[in-house]
């Protein structure tokens, strides 16, 4: 690694409350967990916040040229979660995640996308539609793909907030442990060989 590049990197989150941080200490929220976990690996990254709380992928779709004003390098894309918690037409949303990578892609900005799964409440017809944007989604060229956002947190108690759905302090940790492999190999994919 080239001393001081990596502080050039410009890495873009775009997503949700999962990403935004929803009722934690701005110290315990994603974006800081993951940047400080980033710095101790030798990246010292330059983080767009992205993420708003109650987004949905149109949400992220409408305000992405916005947060792209200032450019970035890579992207974290977590959107779809209040899709399904809405359920929302999963065609739609497919189209709204098409459009964001496809945009990103024309600005040569690397992605990693992390997908969702829905509540079950909607029945198998739905989970099955949902589930399957994600995996087309995952196909595409250049995407490096995580299954599911809350990996090894959702269904666990003790890593999750009061309503059973968002991480608390420790269930971010998790969360950044675990796809921080990841988002070091985008950066990678960013950094000139």
């Amino acid at each position: 690694m080239v001393p001081g590049l990596a502080a050039f990197i410009r890495l873009l989150v775009l997503g949700d409350s999962l990403t935004a941080g929803y009722g934690l200490a701005r110290e315990d929220g994603f974006q800081a967990v993951l940047a400080n976990a980033l710095r101790e690996h030798g990246e010292d990254v330059t983080m767009i916040d992205g993420a708003v709380s109650a987004d949905t992928s149109a949400g992220g779709l409408a305000r992405l040229d916005w947060v792209l004003d200032d450019g970035a390098d890579a992207a974290i894309v977590e959107l779809g979660a209040n899709d399904g918690l809405r359920g929302l037409d999963p065609r739609e949303m497919e189209r709204n995640l098409t459009a964001i990578l496809e945009r990103l892609a024309a600005k040569h900005v690397k992605v990693l996308l992390s997908g969702m799964y829905p509540p079950g409440n909607f029945g198998p017809d739905y989970t099955r539609e949902f589930r399957a944007v994600f995996d087309r989604l995952s196909k595409r060229p250049g995407v490096i793909y995580d299954a599911f956002f809350l990996d090894g947190v959702a269904l666990e108690p003790s890593l999750i907030q009061p309503d059973g759905l968002h991480p608390n302090a420790r269930g971010v940790a998790r969360i950044v442990a675990r796809l921080l492999p990841l988002v070091l190999r985008l950066l990678g994919e960013v950094r000139p060989s």
